[in-house]
């Protein structure tokens, strides 16, 4: 991609109106230091204090982060939190970013808050070391009235937005905010709207999910196409291409160390390397990183291989970005494209 082509595209990013559906958490941070480490009196175990704490927007939340580093225009996020101290924090988090707007984020006495809670052991010259986290999550159904209002909530917001990035990130189906029914919603809006992109990613498979855009990783396309997960780039283009070929929609597959595949319906395929390696790296976020950029990038008018380019970059950037689920800017990706040509 030449750097007249990065422009037009990122310079579109602040018209786009983009949505994010799915499972929104509070990523809340604790940082230990353990020079402050004491013996409890009452049970004779250690004691870890936290000297600071800090919270941002998790799970699909890293998403809507990354769409806002990249200066997106407005962002809805769909979702919903519990009327609990975590959901306070999770809703003033989100609403921090200028271009966040919360008409469709619900509060719901009948939720909990989904929370990672991760204690981090910060020592001097050393990358931060992450304890046992402690989750929160929702074990129960969905109610319906919740899901309900989220089904309301995608029919209007189809009506308003560029796209849609839809991210299931719950381990029980139907205890998150991608439930059937919602899924339902959404093939729906997919059938009467074709022209409206959306991109899903689900870290259970997308194999109930309606043929809209995919992006997941290789063993989920194992999973998706029934077979082994394969191992070499060829098979995996040539499952790739069926699959999009079965749904006529794009299919993205991150391939870890050896970067992202795109395949298109006509049977196209473009295959990104990742970018070298520059130091420690932290791998958490890289997906996410990779599905906002795409939604972005094809928003704006991008095609399938400047969408990976740009999602390439952004995830190199992120894994490098330790003790945090980071993001990438426009002009931190401009850069690192620079350097790589």
């Amino acid at each position: 991609m030449n750097a007249e082509r990065f422009k037009q595209i990122t310079g579109r990013y602040g018209q786009l109106r983009l949505a994010v559906l799915g499972d929104f958490c509070l990523d809340r941070y604790l940082e230990i230091d353990p020079t402050r480490r004491e013996t409890s009196i009452e049970t004779g175990l250690p004691v870890h204090n936290v000297v600071k704490v800090r919270g941002q927007p998790g799970g699909a939340g890293t998403i809507l982060n990354n769409l806002v580093a990249l200066g997106i225009g407005i962002i809805y996020p769909v979702g919903f939190v519990g009327e609990d101290g975590e959901g306070f924090e999770l809703r003033r988090a989100l609403a921090a970013g200028l271009s966040v707007r919360l008409d469709f984020f619900l509060q719901s006495d009948q939720r909990r808050t989904f929370t990672y809670c991760k204690p981090l052991v910060i020592e001097a010259g050393q990358p931060p070391a992450e304890l046992n986290r402690l989750d929160s999550k929702n074990w129960t159904a969905t109610p319906p009235a919740v899901e309900a209002e989220l089904k309301r909530a995608v029919e209007k917001i189809a009506e308003r937005v560029d796209a849609i990035i839809l991210l299931d990130q719950v381990d029980l189906p139907n205890t998150g905010v991608v439930t059937d029914g919602v899924l339902q919603t959404v093939d729906q809006v997919a059938r009467a709207r074709p022209e409206l992109l959306i991109i899903a990613d689900s870290r259970r498979g997308l194999l109930d999910f309606p043929p809209v855009t995919y992006k997941m990783n290789v063993a989920e396309l194992g999973r998706l196409a029934r077979h082994a997960e394969a191992k070499d780039l060829g098979a995996l283009r040539r499952k790739a291409v069926a699959l999009a070929r079965l749904n006529q929609q794009r299919v993205f597959v991150t391939l870890a160390e050896r970067g992202i595949l795109g395949a298109e319906p006509g049977g196209a395929i473009e295959h990104v390397p990742a970018l070298p390696v520059r130091g420690e790296i932290d791998i958490v976020g890289a997906g996410d990183a990779v599905t906002a950029n795409l939604a972005a990038a094809l928003a704006a008018g991008g095609g399938t291989r400047e969408a990976l380019e740009l999602a390439s970059a952004a995830a190199s950037i992120v894994i490098h970005q330790l003790g945090t689920t980071g993001t990438a800017s426009v002009r931190q990706i401009g850069e690192l494209l620079e350097c790589a040509c």
